[in-house]
């Protein structure tokens, strides 16, 4: 029995030597850690549970029969982060690239399926060089079979992908279909065709990261919702991610004691909003000073900046945050703030996350490069977004709530629970400026009359006392009750209970 237990301890650490040492000093030196190590540091000390440690590829052209490395180039199987079940695949680079063959592709599958029948988040840790050439079709139809199930687990359970070295071609469509993907600058990158293969196409000469670099997808393209400086930030950021997520779609969130007082004032909130109704403030001010603690886990932070998403807790239990951000383009709703926040809310509504909402919009953003880049279609899904919502719905507005902006933001006409404006808040069909100058086109010439309309427009209009007076809001508080009031009203709505018509699946404009 000594013989076979030590035989098997011999083959354990084969397996784990992945590619062999070189290869392991290799991807050190690119400044990465290993596929194991990553999943050591992602979960809990000790937790780690291996599947499919022997699996090896079947294939036999092109010398392949002599080329055999214990688990094909990904690590998987289960553990726990701060107790909670969690599944995991990490790509081995030191094994063949890290390139799927069908064999990787079945170990992927089978924690996959297992997440979304014990209902936990599934997380993918990418580090890899796409199919394997040497398997063919079969390569591909293994891809085939990952991406059925991220299509299945949607909105079942929460599936995050982290992307820490190469994700070309086919391996770029399983990250794209998951809830969040994070990225490390400098060592990742994700585009469906490199640089060779654009040189040749388009004649455009660019390199690894100017065409698919962390920076570039955060930024610029909004594919992936976090840039972070190496492997051990964005797998600490990840375990803070995972504590705000149920464990799926039939769980609520975790809630956690808080020694945050749920009553507590905050004064200086009194003051946030400036004189000067064109003045920018920090709306990421407010929502520090309502979360718990000040705690605050922003989602796409450099893309759509006009927008801000995240997650808090609010008396111990995670919230959705979605507000506006004047300190970028005055908070105007664009094609890529439009697009952020519709599926950061459809996230929170599909993992019975609440949503709060607050509101300084002055309006979609004018110009014929929103026009024709689709605002109307990306402006909608937002909109589409709120409303189908069926989560317990808190809204503040500030200050501005212009035009069809002031619906889209989970206003009460898209059966937001409960609305609140602050005294400063200004809801109309648009400026007075504008709304003077349309009114009473015939006076423009007149200054002095022209002035008088402008101050009888804001008296009637620049305040939320006439939306008050129609019910469509619920009350007018006090700036510094903020985070009190949000606490009453998500305790009132925590039994809601609102169902949607049947349907087999609605059709977002997307």
């Amino acid at each position: 029995m000594k013989d076979i237990i030590e035989a098997l301890e011999a083959k354990r650490e084969a397996a784990r030597m992945g590619g062999g040492q070189r290869r392991l000093d290799s991807q050190h030196a690119k400044g990465k850690l290993t596929a194991r190590e990553r999943i050591e540091l992602l979960l809990d000390e000790g937790s780690f549970e291996e599947f499919d440690m022997f699996v090896e590829h079947r294939a036999h052209e092109f010398g392949m029969a002599d080329q055999k490395i214990p688990g094909d180039g990904v690590v998987t199987g289960w553990g726990t982060v701060n107790g909670r079940l969690i599944y995991v695949f990490s790509k081995d680079f030191t094994v063949f690239g890290g390139s799927l063959s069908m064999a990787h592709a079945e170990k992927i599958v089978k924690v996959q399926d297992k997440a979304i029948q014990n209902g936990a988040p599934c997380i993918g840790i990418f580090d890899a060089g796409g199919a394997r050439i040497q398997e063919g079709v079969d390569s591909l139809a293994g891809y085939a079979d990952i991406f059925m199930r991220n299509i299945l687990g949607s909105g079942v359970i929460p599936q995050i992908s982290v992307i820490m070295g190469p994700c070309a071609g086919g391996d770029v469509y399983s990250p794209a279909m998951t809830d969040f993907i994070f990225m490390v600058k400098d060592t990742s990158y994700m585009y469906v065709t490199g640089p060779d293969v654009v040189k040749t196409v388009t004649n455009e000469t660019v390199t690894h990261d100017e065409l698919g670099g962390a920076r570039v997808h955060a930024a610029k393209s909004g594919v992936a919702d976090g840039a972070f400086e190496n492997d051990f930030e964005a797998l600490t950021q990840l375990r803070r991610l995972i504590d705000f997520l149920p464990g799926s779609n039939r769980e609520k969130p975790p809630v956690r004691p808080t020694f945050d007082d749920p009553l507590r004032e905050d004064p200086s909130l009194d003051r946030l909003i400036p004189d000067n109704p064109n003045k920018p403030y920090d709306m990421l001010e407010l929502i520090e000073k309502v979360a718990d603690e000040g705690d605050f886990f922003e989602i796409g932070k450099d893309f759509g900046k006009n927008i801000i998403t995240g997650f808090g807790r609010i008396d111990g239990a995670p919230v959705g945050i979605v507000a506006n951000q004047p300190m970028s383009l005055a908070g105007v709703l664009d094609i890529d703030a439009s697009r952020k926040g519709a599926r950061f809310v459809r996230f929170c509504d599909a993992f019975n996350i609440p949503i709060v909402t607050f509101v300084d919009v002055p309006g979609f953003l004018p110009g014929t490069r929103q026009e024709y880049g689709g605002l109307i279609k990306h402006g909608a899904k937002l909109l589409f977004a709120f409303g189908e919502a069926t989560v317990p719905k808190v809204t503040v507005i500030t200050r501005k709530a212009y035009g069809g902006a002031y619906d889209v933001m989970s206003s009460k006409h898209l059966r937001g629970d409960i609305n609140y404006a602050w005294p400063s808040a200004e809801i109309a069909v648009m400026g007075a400026k504008g709304a003077v100058e349309i009114i009473f086109r015939a006076d423009i010439g007149d200054p002095e009359k022209i002035a008088a309309r402008t101050k009888e427009y804001q008296d009637r209009f620049a305040n939320p006392f006439v939306a008050a007076s129609r019910g469509y809001i619920d009350d007018v508080i006090m700036p510094r009750e903020t985070r009190k009031r949000i606490v009453r009203a998500l305790k009132a709505l925590k039994s809601k209970k609102l169902e949607n018509p049947w349907k087999k699946h609605d059709n977002i404009p997307l």
